[in-house]
């Protein structure tokens, strides 16, 4: 629980505890009614100063300025918590907290970004882009500092490494975990509670050495991505492949064209569409997409597959198109969400 609630339920219980002793002492010491002894006691405890029942006893005003005395305590510290909450916006925080937890709830089969760096925030704008449901849980929160207000996804202050932090994303709901923080030690330790904990789970981890990858995958990892080592090797293939990057940027977005790739699984096509070759689907004459692989079910990887490759079920088409494309793509090949 949040410490600055725990001190606000801690104020309620204690102001709660007084007018309960003030009820009860005025109900027995004063012979009051409860309901005259209730009042008494709050305006004894607010100190407004209102008319008394009737005159107290000697007993009455010695347990009074006892009274008096405790609340004073009470009343001090209760005033500071609330101070607290509204001058430091912590009411406004519980009520953000609250509204993220409510769309969290609703997730299902979603994915988990852990780690909100560098490659956390790529990974978090790609997935924004194909309409992928996401949260992410980060314990730096400086480092959404640039974000608006209302950003368009739920995020989680918290440590990714404690199973109080993966339960309050999700994780038994969620389909697929991106661990993407900076630290190896860190990721093979949240690779290996997630892998306890939702035992089908995808797991994507990010590497920076590579011995790390070794650790990873016994841990548990599906993949492993070491940025480092594929930027270099990247940069290297500029040098010694510069026409063959371009290509490939072009396919994946970087180019700054609006081209894309895009995946059809045998599962989403339309029936018509299912138990098809590539020559009797006409992909590129219906939509002007290109077919540039399969994901065969028996065979793996097939790149530039030949029209007569048949499309089964487990099966994956891979086309790379526009923007314009893929929209008549999905339309016309996917079945309606």
């Amino acid at each position: 629980m949040d410490k600055s609630i725990r001190k606000l339920i801690i104020a309620s219980l204690l102001i709660l505890t007084c007018l309960l002793i003030g009820t009860v002492g005025f109900y027995l010491i004063e012979d009051f009614e409860i309901l005259n002894a209730f009042y008494m006691a709050v305006i004894t405890m607010s100190t407004v100063g209102f008319t008394e029942v009737h005159e107290l006893t000697d007993k009455g005003r010695f347990f009074t300025a006892i009274y008096i005395l405790l609340n004073l305590g009470v009343l001090a510290y209760a005033v500071s918590v609330l101070t607290s909450f509204i001058l430091e916006g912590k009411l406004k925080s519980i009520y953000k907290n609250y509204m993220t937890d409510l769309k969290i709830n609703k997730l299902k089969n979603h994915v988990i970004v852990c780690g909100y760096g560098r490659n956390g925030k790529e990974a978090c704008d790609e997935l924004r882009r194909s309409n992928e449901q996401f949260v992410v849980i980060e314990k730096n929160q400086e480092v959404f500092s640039e974000l608006k207000e209302n950003s368009e996804f739920p995020r989680v202050i918290g440590d990714a490494t404690s199973d109080n932090a993966l339960k309050l994303v999700g994780i038994d709901r969620a389909g697929v975990i991106i661990i993407a923080t900076p630290s190896d030690a860190d990721n093979v330790f949240i690779t290996l509670t997630a892998r306890e904990m939702k035992p089908d789970i995808k797991i994507i981890a990010r590497a920076s050495l590579p011995e790390s990858e070794s650790k990873l995958y016994r841990a548990g990892a599906n993949n492993v991505i070491l940025p480092d080592l594929l930027g270099g090797m990247f940069m290297a293939q500029m040098v010694t492949k510069p026409v063959v990057i371009e290509f490939l940027n072009l396919m994946t977005g970087f180019s700054g064209q609006h081209y894309h790739l895009e995946q059809l699984r045998y599962e989403d096509l339309k029936p018509i569409y299912q138990n098809k070759t590539l020559k009797e689907l006409e992909i590129h004459k219906k939509t002007g997409g290109t077919v540039i692989g399969v994901k065969d079910d028996v065979k793996g990887l097939i790149p530039s597959p030949n029209s007569a490759t048949l499309i089964g079920p487990d099966d994956t088409i891979v086309v790379l198109g526009g923007e314009e494309t893929i929209k008549l793509l999905k339309d016309n090949f996917l079945n309606k969400a």
